[in-house]
This record gives structure tokens, C-alpha cells and sequence, in this order.
């Protein structure tokens, strides 16, 4: 990113989204306006998309440096005095030649599967700030055994240290002794996907847990009847449960305190991560042995599994709500399965979270600690706008 005066993260967000969006290298003059009245933080890359050429031709426009055509020149040099564009800091954080290791700890995944999407976040923040000399280091886990995360941790502790963090923190306790350690007294770090309040973290990227529970809650009780039941669905974990999954549950909750929605019944349900019949076999007890079972929600990206069971036996008059948009779960909202999806856009979570540790410690500016993305609330008659402008 190059510096202009004035930055805010919101403003960097909105403006950088645009950029983001253009297709074609085509960039309207009005987004160029925008860039230089609200003074934004500017990328080479978005450099290279205004002037319609490549990353590597602005950088050897901006330094002098290879063969470029006077005409592509002029196309760049253009687009520079449009943005009042000011190379000093960043000239300055590349002759300190200095390489910076960002360690990445998250799931280990499948690629078709949530945390796949924060992986491409992270490759593509990788490649936009290569010229920053930043590395990221990844670090997996599994999401389902405290145990793999405290042996992660005692593995990270014995390597180099990096020159920052970013985390997953779905064990709350378990990350909050990791940060804890002498080791890493002195390394900043981030959360992404959920965030421990309480630690003086760098900056956070996701969803609003409680407030997306809150959501969940509405939309839920919005289709349901009074004196209905709702079965609340969570994943069988080793050792503890989901900060996050803790999070959307006290907001649903809260949802139906603040608004006397004491007839609806909650029935909370364990489901296992890899065994599909026992976990149908699960089901099918449940929903014979309580009736009026008129709403099911988990609150992580597995609801495609309770919606396989739903279209085996048939079932048309539950609501199904879940989260995240994997290919199965958009199958599944598309046939009018699942009622609802809530998506919080894992790619850019991870790219903005790159993007701001390299703003605090090559460019030394100052960022926003908390970062809420948006509660995006997806339904089949809108999947195909959404896909359109957020992928």
C-alpha cells in the first residue's frame, strides 16, 4: 500500500472494496475521485488496474528501472498525479530489505469447506504484499480436539518465532495460554473468524458473534409459530466447545429474553463430525420423540448435513438455518431445503487482516482494532446477486 494522509480503515475498506470489484482494469472516474478526496492507502495493484497494465510495469515506472514505453509511461505517471500519489514510505520500507513472517494458525480443512475460503484470502494478500518481503507461515490444527491445538502450540514455540500473528482462536483458553508465553509477550497478533474480548489483540476480522446470534434468532422466530421448538445443533468437539459457537448461542438467546419469547422451546443437540448414520439415527430419535420441532440451527457451516436428513424424509415445514456458503449449503438453499444462510465473507477477513499488520509495522500507521464484517443474510432469491458482486 502507498500512504496518503488521513487514512481511516472504514474509508480504506470501502474504497479498496471498490477497487476490488472492477472488472477489466475498467475503473470509473468517479472511483478515482473518491481515492483522492478521501486520501486512501493505495496498492501497486490498484495502480496497475487504474492505468490498465501490469504490477510489474508500475513498479518500474515508480523506480525508474527496465523499458517501458513512453506511451504505457505516461498512462501511469497519469494516474499517479490523479491519486497524488506519494512513494516516501513505502521507498523507505523497502531499503530496509527486511523479511517479515506472519504465522498463520487456523483448521486444518477439506477445499471445499469454510476454512478453504480464509486460505485464499491469505493467498491472495500473500501475492498483493510480496513486495513487502511479508511470508505467510501456515499452522493447522483440528477444530475438533483441544488436544491438536495445544501440541500445535508447543510446535510453534519451538520454531522461529515470527513478526506477527494471526489466529483462529476457536479454543479460547487454550490460545489465550499461547499468547500468554513469554515467547510471545512482544509479537503482535490478530484474531479472525472470533475474538477473545479480553486479550489486546492488534486487530479483529469477522462477525459480530453475539449479534449474529441475535440475527439467527429473528429470522428464526420471524418464521416459526408460538409455542414452537427449535433444535439447536453443535458439533461434538474433544475437550471444549467453539468460542464462537458459545458467542451466537448467547445472542439467540438474548433475542428471545429481550423480545418475552419464553414459549419457544430450545432442545440442544450433539451431532459427530464424521459418522452421517449415527448422527441420522441421532435425528430421527429426536424428532420422534419431541413433536413440534419447527426450527433447526447450527451455528457454524455444517448445516448441509441436517439438510441431507430433511430431504430424505421429506420434511417441508421446518426452517433451516446455518452458516457460510459452501457448495453443498447453497445446493440446499437453492432447493428450498434451508431457509437461510448467514455469510461473513472468510476472504476478505483474512486479506484485510494481512493487509492492516502490514500498514502497523512496515508502514507504521495506525489501525482500527475491531473490524465487524457484515451479518449477510442469504436466502435463494438472492444468492445469485450475492455471489456476483462478493466473489
Amino acid at each position: 500500500m502507498f500512504p496518503c494522509s488521513d487514512t481511516k480503515v472504514q474509508k480504506i475498506l470501502k474504497l479498496q472494496n471498490m477497487l476490488y470489484f472492477c472488472e477489466n482494469n475498467l475503473l470509473c472516474s468517479h472511483t478515482i475521485l473518491q481515492i483522492k478526496m478521501e486520501k486512501v492507502n493505495i496498492r501497486i495493484k490498484d495502480i496497475a488496474m487504474l492505468a490498465g497494465v501490469s504490477e510489474g510495469t508500475v513498479d518500474r515506472v515508480l523506480h525508474n528501472r527496465g523499458e517501458v514505453s513512453q506511451k504505457t509511461k505516461e498512462k501511469v505517471e497519469r494516474v499517479l498525479q490523479e491519486i497524488d500519489y506519494s512513494p516516501n514510505l513505502l521507498a523507505r520500507s523497502l531499503a530496509t530489505k527486511k523479511n517479515y513472517t506472519f504465522a498463520c494458525i487456523i483448521p486444518e480443512h477439506k477445499s471445499n469447506e469454510y476454512w478453504q475460503s480464509v486460505e485464499n484470502g491469505f493467498d491472495q494478500a500473500a501475492r498483493d504484499f510480496s513486495h513487502y518481503n511479508v511470508k505467510l507461515k501456515r499452522y493447522y490444527y483440528d477444530q475438533f480436539d483441544v488436544q491438536s491445538f495445544t501440541q500445535l502450540s508447543q510446535s510453534i514455540l519451538k520454531d522461529q518465532l515470527p513478526d506477527a500473528l494471526i489466529i483462529a482462536p476457536i479454543f479460547k483458553e487454550e490460545t489465550m495460554k499461547l499468547l500468554q508465553t513469554k515467547e510471545f509477550e512482544s509479537i503482535p497478533f490478530s484474531f479472525i473468524d472470533s475474538m477473545i474480548e479480553e486479550m489486546n489483540f492488534l486487530t479483529y476480522y469477522g462477525q459480530n458473534s453475539f449479534q449474529s446470534g441475535y440475527i439467527a434468532s429473528k429470522l428464526m422466530t420471524q418464521s416459526i409459530l408460538p409455542d414452537s421448538r427449535v433444535l439447536i445443533i453443535r458439533n461434538k468437539r474433544k475437550g471444549a466447545v467453539s468460542n464462537q459457537t458459545i458467542a451466537r448461542k448467547k445472542g439467540f438467546i438474548q433475542y428471545l429474553n429481550d423480545h418475552q419469547l419464553s414459549d419457544v422451546e430450545l432442545l440442544d443437540l450433539e451431532l459427530s463430525e464424521n459418522d452421517d448414520e449415527v448422527n441420522y439415527m441421532t435425528l430421527k430419535q429426536v424428532f420422534e420423540k419431541h413433536d413440534n420441532i419447527r426450527g433447526v440451527i447450527t451455528f457454524n457451516s455444517r448445516i448441509y448435513r441436517l439438510a441431507k436428513y430433511f430431504e430424505k424424509h421429506e420434511f417441508h415445514d421446518v426452517t433451516l438455518i446455518g452458516y457460510d456458503l459452501l457448495e453443498e449449503n447453497v445446493r440446499y438453499l437453492k432447493n428450498g431445503i434451508v431457509t437461510y444462510l448467514l455469510a461473513q465473507r472468510p476472504e476478505k477477513q483474512a486479506y484485510f487482516t494481512v493487509r492492516d499488520i502490514c500498514m502497523k509495522l512496515i508502514m507504521k500507521q495506525e489501525v482500527k482494532n475491531i473490524n465487524y464484517m457484515p451479518v449477510d443474510i442469504i436466502i435463494k432469491e438472492n444468492i445469485e446477486e450475492y455471489w456476483q458482486f462478493t466473489e
